[in-house]
């Protein structure tokens, strides 16, 4: 060894860490980190993407389309065409209003542009005419905008459509929903298909005919009394006048009922007079939903997990009616499993309660359940690939050798994870994929180095060599070629990484990835690989024979002395 001068960095980590007692205690620790890393780390199904954009609502009462269009729309596009990474601009000009959609270019930082977007409307307020109520800016966001948890509430006895039952369905599911929203990392819940409580004003239109009123007059006379009271709607789902509701803003119908509207040759005219006015729920909504699902299903399952496919008959189905969804949205980069069932536990807190008020409940998406299911299949499938390699390397290299290659991948893979919990990542379909399609090759470098000691265990100038010398010169011999290999195998994934658009966000992980398991594939196959090689492999050293002295040189052809026989 005094004679062999170490060349290259993978001969120093050989010789740093061959011995060195604490390179079991690091492999362990890098495993622990790679398996509390799977854990931990936020599961989603699907990465995600980068996607920014808004709407600008500006409100002028009484203007047409084209004066919207004129004096909102489009200088609006104009001041936003300014703002830096603005790819689309949608202008729509209506009666009363316009509106402005605003799409960013792929990878657009959102919080970023939406600062932007804001920014520029505020700066030109003064520029919109007189009358024009204050700009609304909605940004869109996709991390809270799309749903992981969508759960389908209905009523056990919907034939009952009692006004007081639908009030109090309304209210025990908004509590309900208050509560899931007060869970750590939801970001968002909404309800749809939903019938609000609220006083319905049905005018009758011969009476106000009669009395010569306008539907505008009962309208500004109950908005004196109600702040929120909606817009009048001449149409109904039924086909009936109409209407409009007054939400929550008065205590006692008969209030409603004695309001003054009018005067007409001296008498006062009652909203009663001219109206029927209810207790009931927004009729104006016309959007219903209606659920169907499997007989003997339990509430909270999903459709295909019922009791008659396990006993192998075929599903009977039931109209479970009028149905109000809860939708659930998670905050970006947390771990939509957790927080799914988080929610569903709530919701499970809570099914007594519901049943005694004749309310099932059925969890019609899950999608931290598929992002679950997605990860552990992949998991799973890596594991076997694992195996499948160890399998093929032992007709070639033995069953030690191969052993060695086949503890290096999951550490491998364990850095890796570690360092993708590091640098914020998530674990979805693709980054698995990305360690799918580097296990072929950060397998190389460990085999490479145990097939290279393997040979120089064999060579003859090996004779004479102590075990750790020939795997510390087995290393380092194979160093220089090894990392060009692996160097150039990493740059050809890194332009991934520049692709723009929807594809290049969906596919990050690829490059993110990749590169940084085939650096960590180097590391590991010149620190661990010579240290498993020393415990697991065999070596018998061979004595280099020595030169033989003329003393020692075997006699068989001396001559016979003089006299012998």
């Amino acid at each position: 060894m005094n004679d062999y001068k170490i060349k290259n960095i993978a001969g120093h980590l050989a010789k740093s860490f061959l011995s060195n007692p604490l390179t079991p205690v690091l492999a362990v620790a890098i495993l622990l980190l790679g398996y509390i890393s799977l854990e931990v780390m936020p599961r989603e199904e699907d990465p995600q993407i980068e996607v920014s954009g808004g709407s600008i609502i500006v409100a002028i009462p009484g203007a047409t389309p084209s004066e919207i269009n004129n004096v909102v729309v489009k200088p609006l596009e104009r001041k936003i065409r300014e703002i830096k990474g603005v790819e689309h601009i949608y202008g729509t000009a209506m009666n009363n209003f316009g509106m402005v959609n605003v799409q960013y270019l792929i990878g657009e930082n959102r919080e970023s542009s939406n600062l932007k977007l804001y920014d520029k409307v505020m700066q030109n307020m003064d520029q919109l005419p007189t009358g024009t109520m204050p700009p609304l800016i909605k940004p869109f966001d996709i991390d809270i905008d799309v749903p992981i948890l969508t759960v389908a509430f209905y009523k056990n006895n919907d034939e009952k459509n009692i006004p007081q039952e639908t009030s109090k369905l309304y209210k025990l599911i908004r509590d309900l929903q208050q509560d899931i929203n007060a869970l750590e990392n939801v970001s968002k819940t909404t309800l749809k298909g939903v019938k609000r409580p609220q006083f319905n004003v049905l005018v009758d239109l011969h009476k106000l005919s009669g009395y010569h009123l306008s539907l505008g007059q009962i309208a500004q006379a109950i908005k004196a009394i109600s702040s929120n009271a909606p817009q009048i709607d001449t149409e109904s789902a039924t086909g009936k006048l109409v209407v409009f509701g007054v939400k929550n803003a008065i205590d006692d119908i008969a209030d409603l009922r004695e309001l003054i509207v009018a005067q007409y040759m001296g008498s006062p005219i009652y909203l009663k007079n001219v109206a029927n006015v209810e207790y009931y729920y927004d009729i104006q909504n016309y959007r219903s939903s209606f659920i169907t699902y499997q007989e003997g299903m339990k509430e909270g399952e999903h459709a295909e997990e019922t009791q008659h496919e396990e006993e192998g008959r075929a599903p009977l189905f039931r109209n479970a009616g009028h149905q109000i969804t809860m939708t659930v949205s998670k905050l970006k980069g947390t771990n939509a499993v957790h927080i799914a069932e988080a929610a569903i536990e709530e919701l499970h807190a809570s099914k007594q309660e519901l049943l005694d008020h004749g309310i099932g409940f059925i969890v019609t998406r899950n999608y931290g359940e598929r992002a679950n299911e997605a990860v552990n299949e992949l998991v799973h499938h890596l594991l076997i690939t694992i195996l499948i390699i160890a399998l093929i390397l032992v007709p070639f290299l033995g069953w030690r050798e191969s052993l060695v290659v086949t503890i290096a991948v999951p550490m491998i893979l364990a850095a890796t994870l570690f360092i993708a919990l590091m640098t914020d990542q998530t674990i979805n379909r693709i980054t698995l994929f990305a360690f799918l399609l580097s296990l072929g090759l950060i397998v190389d470098d460990a085999i490479i180095v145990i097939e290279n000691i393997h040979r120089r265990l064999h060579l003859k100038e090996s004779e004479g060599l102590e075990f750790d010398e020939i795997i510390i010169q087995a290393t380092d011999e194979i160093g220089p070629s090894t990392n060009i290999a692996t160097i150039a195998i990493m740059l050809t994934m890194i332009p991934m990484a520049f692709v723009g658009g929807m594809m290049g966000q969906f596919m990050k992980p690829i490059p993110l990835n990749v590169p940084v398991a085939l650096a960590v594939s180097l590391f590991v196959a010149y620190v661990f690989a010579p240290y498993l090689a020393r415990k697991f492999i065999k070596f018998e050293k061979h004595e280099s024979p020595k030169k033989q002295t003329p003393d020692e040189v075997p006699k068989l052809c001396k001559p016979k002395e003089e006299g012998s026989q």
